[in-house]
């Protein structure tokens, strides 16, 4: 009955280390595809960068303000607590936020000069060709929510889909007011930059009504701890550029 007993433990401990090994190798095939699928997200992002790059190529006043918008949009995350991997989608939205303006005739988007009613019909497009453009990469559907929304308005007054308050995602609010502030501090065929004190008066009177109190308030904070009103964030090399913002 003993050696009954030793053999039946025997074959037991041989089946435990085989199902360990076997639980082993799982974990390592575990880890080589969430090393793929990250070269493969990289990889991808690196793709929208490009479009990016292309489209500051196409319009000289989007060149550096999408930098911009994506380092401050960190750095006003970061300052609202917000969950790392959210301030990254933030961040990379930021970057992101005007892609869609590659599908926007050039005859609009460098139109020098303010655009006519129906112009603005066709401009106010790129916030959907953006979000279509991002939309077939699952890991960036947050990031495309983000791009989509990021002209709404606290009040219900944005667009494309005239959201109020809250039903904005919060990485929306943030690169909303973000935008709004290096638009209107970079230069316009059509109108010269604004100084830096009046635009942190226009966003402070903005707060709470068009804009998100918290973000505006947070951002604010930013801007003024750096050295300079309107500094240069870094720029990848591709994009480095004067400070000057499309057309909203």
């Amino acid at each position: 009955m003993a050696a009954r007993v030793d053999g039946s433990g025997d074959e037991l401990a041989v089946a435990y280390r085989r199902l360990n090994a076997a639980y082993q190798q799982t974990l390592c095939y575990a880890e080589d595809v969430r090393r793929l699928y990250q070269q493969v997200q990289r990889a991808i992002y690196q793709s929208l960068l490009g479009l990016a790059n292309a489209l500051e190529a196409k319009d000289s006043y989007t060149k550096g303000h999408s930098e911009r918008v994506g380092a401050w949009s960190r750095g006003v995350a970061t300052a609202l607590g917000l969950p790392a991997a959210e301030v990254d989608m933030i961040g990379q939205a930021g970057l992101l936020h005007d892609i869609g303006k590659i599908g926007i005739p050039e005859a609009v988007l460098r139109k020098p000069g303010p655009l006519e009613p129906e112009e603005w019909v066709v401009m106010r497009n790129h916030p959907l060709i953006g979000a279509q453009i991002v939309s077939p990469f699952d890991f960036f559907t947050a990031g495309a929510l983000m791009i989509r929304h990021h002209h709404e308005r606290h009040d219900g007054s944005g667009y494309p889909d005239g959201l109020v308050g809250d039903e904005i995602p919060i990485g929306a609010r943030v690169i909303a007011v973000v935008d709004v502030y290096d638009a209107l501090t970079s230069h316009r065929p059509y109108r010269a930059a604004l100084p830096h004190a009046t635009v942190i008066a226009r966003l402070g009177e903005a707060a709470g009504r068009t804009l998100d109190e918290d973000a505006v308030s947070a951002f604010i904070d930013l801007i003024q701890t750096l050295s300079t009103g309107k500094p240069d964030v870094g720029a990848r090399p591709s994009l480095r550029a004067p400070h000057r913002a499309p057309r909203r």
